[in-house]
C-alpha cells in the first residue's frame, strides 16, 4: 500500500555544538522535493552537556559506551518535548545523526553517539541512526551524507553549500554527485570566540575589526588537505592536530586570529564557487555577515540567502530524509561522494522494545 505523505522527524547534532536540531517533515511519497518543514527547533546544549561532547574524544573505550547510553536517552528525552511542545501527533520515523565523536575514515573508524534503542524505547517510535558506519566499512569517507538529500531536494542549485563547523559543498559533475568538506568553519571560529568568553563572533564584528597575518594565512592555505582531490572529508582531529597549534604559534590577538581564518575560509570556498551565484548557502555560518562578504569578494559573486528555517535547520532535514530513503531500501549514500565501493542504503533500524515484545 502507497502512503501519500511520510511524516518524520529529523535530529542533527553539529560539529559547532550549537545544539540538537529538530525538524517535523511531510514528505509527499512520489515526490520528493514537495516537502514541507512543519516544525522546527533548536535545544541549546548545556554547559556540562558541552563540555562532555568536547571532550569525549579523549575517553577511553567505556566511557564513551556509556556516553552513548546517555546521550541517547538524553536525544529521547528531548524528542519527546519536541513532539509534546508541538503536539505531534502523527510520526512514521524519526531519523537521528547522532553527534560525531571519532571520524578517522582512513583507519575504518568513525563513531556517533546517541543510542538508536535507547531512543525508540523512549520515545515509543520507530528510530533510523548510525548512517556512516556502513560506508566506511565499504570502503568510503562515510561524509559527507547529505548530498543525496542535495540531489533529490535541491536540484535546481549549481550548488548546495553548508557552512557549519565545517563547510561543505556538492554539485553535479558528468552525471555524478561530487561533495566534499572544504574547510573548517565555526569549529575554529566558535573555539576561539570562546576564549573572549562568548558563544560565538557575532556577525563576524571581531574578526572585521582585526588585522590578517599573511603568513599565517598562506600557511593556512597551504596545508596538505587542500591540495587533495575528492573525495575527502574532515573531523576534529584533524583540526586539533593541524590548524590549532599551526594558529597557536603565531601568538597573535583573539581579532586577527578571526580575521585570518575567515580570509582563508573565504578564499578556499570561492575557488570552488568562483563567478557562480547560484548557490544554496544553509548552516549557521550565513549569519556571519563578515564571512560573506569576503566571501563575496573572493568569489566574485552575489550571495542570495534562502529562509532562515531552511538556513538553519537543512541537515536536519535532510537526516529525515535519509531516514526516509533507508525504511525504504533505497541509496542514500553515493560512491561518487563518499568514495566507497558502491552505492548503498546506509542507516540502522531500531525499535521500541515493547513493539518487539509483541513478536
Amino acid at each position: 500500500m502507497i502512503i501519500d505523505n511520510v511524516f518524520a522527524i529529523g535530529v542533527m547534532s553539529g560539529t559547532s555544538l550549537d545544539g540538537v536540531d529538530f525538524v517535523y517533515v511531510k514528505f509527499q511519497s512520489d515526490n520528493y522535493q514537495d516537502f514541507e518543514i512543519m516544525h522546527a527547533k533548536t535545544f541549546p546544549y548545556s554547559k556540562e552537556w558541552k563540555q562532555l561532547l568536547q571532550n569525549a574524544i579523549q575517553s577511553p573505550k567505556k566511557e564513551i559506551e556509556d556516553l552513548d547510553i546517555l546521550y541517547g536517552k538524553y536525544l529521547g528525552n528531548i524528542t519527546n518535548q519536541f513532539i509534546s511542545e508541538y503536539q505531534i501527533k502523527n510520526i512514521d520515523f524519526i531519523a537521528s545523526h547522532g553527534h560525531t565523536i571519532l571520524h578517522q575514515p582512513e583507519k575504518g573508524i568513525t563513531l556517533q553517539i546517541g543510542n538508536g534503542q535507547e531512543i525508540a524505547n523512549i520515545s515509543k517510535q520507530k528510530v533510523v541512526c548510525d548512517f556512516r558506519t556502513q560506508d566506511v566499512k565499504l570502503g568510503g569517507q562515510g561524509a559527507p551524507l547529505v548530498p543525496i538529500g542535495d540531489a533529490l531536494l535541491f536540484s535546481d542549485f549549481d550548488f548546495c553549500l553548508n557552512l557549519g563547523g565545517f563547510s561543505n559543498i556538492s554539485f553535479k559533475k558528468d552525471d555524478n554527485r561530487i561533495a566534499f568538506d572544504i574547510c573548517p568553519v565555526n569549529i575554529v571560529l566558535n573555539f576561539y570566540a570562546n576564549k573572549l568568553g562568548l558563544e560565538y563572533d557575532d556577525a563576524g564584528k571581531i574578526a572585521s575589526s582585526g588585522i590578517t597575518n599573511q603568513q599565517l594565512l598562506e600557511k593556512l592555505n597551504s596545508l596538505e588537505f587542500y591540495q587533495k582531490e575528492p573525495p575527502k572529508s574532515l573531523g576534529l582531529e584533524w583540526v586539533q592536530k593541524e590548524i590549532f597549534p599551526l594558529i597557536d604559534g603565531f601568538e597573535l590577538d583573539i581579532s586577527s586570529i578571526l580575521r585570518t581564518f575567515v580570509e582563508h575560509i573565504a578564499i578556499q570556498i570561492s575557488a570552488i564557487i568562483q563567478n557562480n551565484s547560484n548557490v544554496l548557502i544553509t548552516g549557521g555560518g550565513v549569519f556571519n555577515d563578515f564571512l560573506l562578504a569576503r566571501m563575496e569578494h573572493h568569489s566574485n559573486c552575489k550571495i542570495e540567502l534562502s529562509s532562515k528555517k531552511l538556513i538553519n535547520f537543512k541537515e536536519a532535514l535532510i537526516f529525515a530524509f535519509l531516514g526516509l530513503l533507508k525504511v525504504n531500501n533505497k541509496i542514500n549514500c553515493l560512491k561518487s561522494v563518499t568514495g566507497a565501493s558502491k552505492d548503498h542504503s546506509s542507516g540502522v533500524i531500531f525499535y521500541p522494545e515493547f513493539l518487539k515484545q509483541k513478536f
